[in-house]
């Protein structure tokens, strides 16, 4: 099977759950803009040098892949939803950085190469989390997805001072 249906020649895409969506919707904007995000995190894999950052950056693309599933899923059938435990472990992992450092003063992003990677990717995550919010008014989004996201901004502006 080539990885080239045709069956979006028309402007048409489907989802996970089978629909057929035009692919200027607004699901495939959030759940496009996430797959651009992932793209972004894993270059600042590359480019990061504490090791529970490159850690956590795996562990944010895995989200990642369950959060497009879910938005791509109409009527929250997916089945691997994010779930509370999701939302404790981001939380946690946001706690345990703050007690490394504190924030004293107005940033100055991009110090260093890595934190500017993951500025980057907090700013897409940023954007992410509007589309999710613009798709929430009119169609169901899981409140988790809404927080993760959040929280997942937070977290990599953590990450991006703690490479500084």
């Amino acid at each position: 099977m080539s990885i080239s249906t045709k069956t979006g020649d028309k402007g048409f895409t489907s989802l996970w759950s089978q629909q057929r969506v035009k692919k200027d919707h607004i699901r495939v904007e959030a759940y496009g803009t996430l797959d651009e995000l992932e793209a972004f995190l894993s270059e600042a894999k590359h480019f990061v040098e504490m090791a529970l950052n490159k850690e956590i950056l795996e562990q944010l693309q895995i989200i990642l892949k369950r959060i497009m599933g879910a938005l791509a899923t109409v009527e929250d059938t997916f089945p691997n939803p994010i779930t509370g435990e999701d939302i404790e472990n981001i939380e946690s992992l946001i706690y345990k950085l703050e007690q490394t450092f504190k924030i004293k003063e107005l940033v100055i992003l991009g110090k260093t190469i890595p934190s500017a990677k993951l500025d980057i990717c907090r700013t897409i995550t940023r954007r992410a989390e509007r589309c999710i919010i613009h798709l929430a008014n009119s169609e169901t989004v899981s409140e988790n997805i809404i927080i993760y996201i959040n929280r997942m901004s937070d977290l990599l502006f953590l990450m991006a001072r703690s490479e500084e």
